[in-house]
């Protein structure tokens, strides 16, 4: 029954927008109301009605998926659980078992994810473990990369084997979209992200340090990542769109230690606000270095989601910082699809690992996982004692997602796969000796108009 009722409300949603869309919206209520009674009594007045495969999302086009009795389903993890982004992939990792867990069987069928795989928060690692899932033809959907950088090259593989895969933390607005009805460039059917796009991230930041610190100047730093770059630019754009001042962009090696001569190009400036939404080490040392660099001594240093972590928030130079990330304030937030709320999955999260999740990206990853476990309900259905799933059924059900209420809120996919709440906070950090206090500290909240 809850999977009864998820894609009844998938269709009700569907068929409410769309009254709202011009002349011919009776005709598309009149087809939503029509798979509304199909889902209900099990018939199709259209042409599945002689089709003997059975009422399910999908008309084939992608080709279908048969795992034989016995056998499972097969989805997968692809993100980063080994190297120094290793604290963002692990929680995503482990809140995916946790779905899997939780969700059950799909009609008798058990789902497993096989091995966790490595995007290693690269081109080649995402690039590499895309080819291996794709050699399995048995493999429906995939969660993940935790990186932008490693979706950029996984994603298209995945796309064309007719797969699916769902972010949990991919951010870059280059993914999806530009929220003005045109692709991103990396964009590829297929792809989804329950994360945020850092369109809304960078629009956040801007407006914290212009409106409520006062600040006119700025600067920013990044790593060349997709992630890292967009979000600075998304940054500097909507600082200057609300009247600051670009004082200077310019790019770190990741493998940077000495930063004196980029920040002494950015202190020609005088920035009052420096914005780096880069990882850890080198976030470590531009933290480090700033303040003794000519020109940046009362420069206000800003973070990103890549350094609100433990890792870098323990450091004594992250003191006094602001960090904009996704609200995790999820409270009893609960995945529709499985009935537990955030509170629980953070009591057994805690218990089974012996520690919370080391970044803000559980719940993402989490809802993400029950959505595909959705889909494929939706689109499978039972040939004898074989469970048949229709790759482009999995699609239409994802693409078709509104009002779903999951750990992270109400999601709502948009055409180019951002399904995200966007809601944005800032914090600041006050010391290094109790992060979990600065986690909660609040200074700023953003949620798009």
């Amino acid at each position: 029954m809850k999977k009864l009722f998820a894609i009844l409300s998938v269709l009700l949603s569907f068929a409410l927008v769309a009254a709202a869309c011009g002349s011919d919206a009776a005709d598309v209520v009149d087809a939503g109301t029509d798979a509304v009674e199909d889902a209900v009594d099990g018939d199709d007045d259209g042409a599945m009605e002689d089709d003997a495969m059975g009422d399910h999302l999908g008309d084939g086009s992608l080709g279908v998926v048969t795992i034989e009795a016995g056998a499972e389903v097969q989805i997968r993890s692809l993100n980063a659980i080994t190297g120094d982004v290793a604290f963002l992939g692990v929680p995503n990792q482990r809140a995916v078992e946790a779905a899997i867990a939780d969700y059950g069987d799909i009609h008798g069928f058990g789902v497993s994810m096989g091995t966790g795989l490595d995007d290693l928060c690269s081109a080649d690692g995402g690039q590499a473990a895309a080819q291996t899932i794709v050699a399995d033809e048995q493999v429906i959907g995939v969660i993940g990369t935790s990186c932008s950088g490693a979706a950029t090259a996984a994603a298209p593989l995945i796309a064309e084997a007719g797969m699916v895969m769902i972010s949990g933390s991919n951010t870059s607005p280059a993914l999806t979209s530009d929220q003005q009805g045109n692709a991103g460039e990396n964009y590829n059917e297929g792809y989804y992200r329950t994360a945020h796009n850092d369109l809304f991230q960078g629009a956040a930041m801007a407006e914290y340090a212009y409106t409520e610190l006062g600040l006119t100047t700025a600067a920013a730093i990044h790593d060349g990542d997709p992630y890292t770059e967009g979000l600075a630019t998304a940054f500097i754009n909507a600082f200057v769109a609300l009247g600051g001042t670009d004082t200077g962009f310019t790019a770190v090696a990741k493998e940077d230690t000495d930063m004196v001569p980029v920040l002494t190009e950015i202190a020609a400036g005088s920035p009052e606000a420096l914005f780096f939404p880069i990882f850890q080490p080198a976030g470590d040392f531009v933290a480090d270095q700033a303040p003794g660099v000519s020109g940046l001594e009362n420069t206000i240093l800003l973070g990103a989601d890549g350094l609100l972590v433990d890792g870098f928030m323990e450091l004594e130079q992250s003191e006094g910082m602001r960090f904009s990330g996704p609200d995790t304030r999820f409270g009893t937030n609960t995945n529709q699809s499985t009935g537990i709320t955030a509170t629980d999955f953070l009591a057994t999260y805690e218990a089974a690992h012996g520690e919370a999740p080391s970044a803000a990206f559980w719940g993402h990853s989490y809802d993400a996982t029950a959505m595909l476990l959705d889909a494929i309900d939706a689109a499978s259905w039972l040939d004898g004692d074989n469970l048949m799933v229709d790759r482009a059924g999995v699609r239409e059900f994802l693409t078709g997602i509104r009002g779903y209420s999951g750990i992270i809120g109400t999601i709502n996919c948009d055409d180019f796969g951002d399904c995200g709440s966007q809601k944005i906070t800032i914090i600041e950090h006050l010391s290094s000796a109790d992060i979990e206090a600065s986690k909660e500290n609040v200074v700023f909240e953003y949620v798009p108009s």
